[in-house]
């Protein structure tokens, strides 16, 4: 009888504990690595006052990246190949981000470019709330709305969660690289 009664407490013990950490990890679900990094770069840009910023990509020779911040509303990050790094890297001696972040959108190598849009400025997510604005990543020529509908996009639920965790790393990246820069200036 009191094992029964032992077993009978430890899996409501457990049934608990599952219900209480649930909405946690309903959360870390929902968690991206970029809603960080996009907090912090918003913040250096509201403490300097800047709308643009752009820099090299310290791991690849011709590649860069930059981002238009509109306060408050949207920031928008733009990363690609540059078929004459010398223009671009001229640009960035000058501090002429905004000139950066034009080129990148129009004259870069098409196939390299990313561009995010992340509405809100607060990282990508992977499901925003009802009624919430959603965030989009293209690379390649191919854009993807993260707005909960997979099926729209004709994917899976796992692979929409892939894409987004793809585009998710990418997107930390390249705000670690415009972070460095703002840190830098």
């Amino acid at each position: 009888m009191i094992i029964h009664s032992h077993r009978q407490w430890l899996v409501t013990f457990m049934g608990l504990a599952v219900l209480t950490l649930a909405p946690g990890l309903a959360v870390a679900q929902e968690s991206s690595k970029s809603a960080v990094l996009a907090k912090e770069l918003v913040a250096l840009m509201d403490q300097a006052k800047a709308t643009t910023i752009a820099a090299k990509d310290p791991a690849k020779e011709d590649e860069y990246v930059a981002a238009m911040y509109f306060p408050g509303s949207q920031l928008v990050v733009v990363s690609a190949r540059y078929a004459v790094p010398i223009y671009v890297n001229e640009k960035l001696a000058k501090k002429e981000f905004m000139e950066v972040y034009i080129d990148l959108n129009s004259a870069s190598v098409p196939q390299s470019k990313i561009f995010v849009s992340d509405l809100q400025a607060n990282g990508l997510m992977a499901r925003p709330g009802e009624g919430q604005p959603f965030d989009t990543y293209e690379a390649g020529g191919k854009a993807t709305a993260f707005d909960r509908n997979w099926k729209k996009l004709d994917m899976s639920e796992q692979d929409y969660m892939k894409a987004f965790i793809d585009a998710d790393d990418r997107y930390a990246k390249m705000l670690s690289i415009l972070i460095a820069q703002m840190k830098k200036s």
